[in-house]
């Protein structure tokens, strides 16, 4: 193919991806009561939320069911990405770049079902509930409680990402599984550090939470690459 049918193929395939992120998008908008059930559940019954601008709720509205939107079709996302580069990867690195892809994805996936269902509903209950007096009460609108979902989901599915990016580092011969276990008391302290910044509620239960999993991670991915250097 030349240059310009390469762009031609790219400009297609953006274009299936843009229409399929919108049609789930305008679906998950107009299905608002349970698609909020979902966003909301985590605060539990005694945090209540509110808005103090007139257009706040309709523009969160929006952008909550693009957020949706474009998780619900993100396979398709990817496999049209794949389908664009495929053809010019050899077939190791084609049946590299699937193995990355697909466990990077269940990967994100795990680390956003842990924020979701643990995570945060411990940091919401702490700050929602925190007050430095009695004569305060919190008044949390619905728009920080919406940006911190995200910004909490996004790290944790990128955190969740460590045994792909330790994979690829170990196959390009960067990473060495003896120089992880020799540096793994440091990255214990640096995990708990990431943790503590993670979740922000200060108590030594939701660290730990935080912490083990991505441990565990650590301890995968020292396996990972071990098995690459064989």
């Amino acid at each position: 193919m030349t240059f310009w049918e390469h762009l031609d193929e790219l400009r297609s395939r953006l274009w299936r991806m843009l229409v399929a992120a919108l049609i789930a998008a305008v679906t998950c908008f107009c299905f608002k009561e349970p698609l909020f059930a979902i966003i909301l559940a985590p605060k539990g019954d005694n945090i209540s939320l509110i808005n103090i601008e007139i257009t706040q709720q309709f523009f969160t509205h929006m952008r909550v069911a693009l957020w949706m939107g474009i998780i619900v079709v993100s396979p398709y996302l990817i496999y049209q990405l794949f389908a664009f580069v495929a053809p010019g990867l050899y077939e190791l690195e084609r049946r590299m770049a699937i193995r990355a892809a697909g466990g990077g994805y269940l990967l994100f996936l795990a680390g956003v079902l842990l924020n979701y269902f643990i995570i945060f509903p411990f940091t919401v209950q702490f700050l929602g509930t925190y007050q430095v007096s009695p004569e305060v009460p919190n008044q949390i609108s619905l728009s920080s409680y919406i940006g911190l979902l995200v910004t909490m989901t996004l790290v944790m599915g990128a955190v969740f990402e460590l045994p792909v990016l330790c994979w690829l580092l170990g196959k390009f011969g960067i990473l060495k599984s003896a120089f992880m276990r020799k540096y793994r008391r440091h990255v214990i302290v640096v995990i708990l550090i990431v943790g503590a910044i993670i979740t922000p509620t200060g108590d030594p239960f939701t660290l730990t939470l935080v912490s083990i999993p991505i441990y565990l991670l650590w301890e995968l991915s020292i396996l990972i690459v071990k098995k690459v250097e064989k």
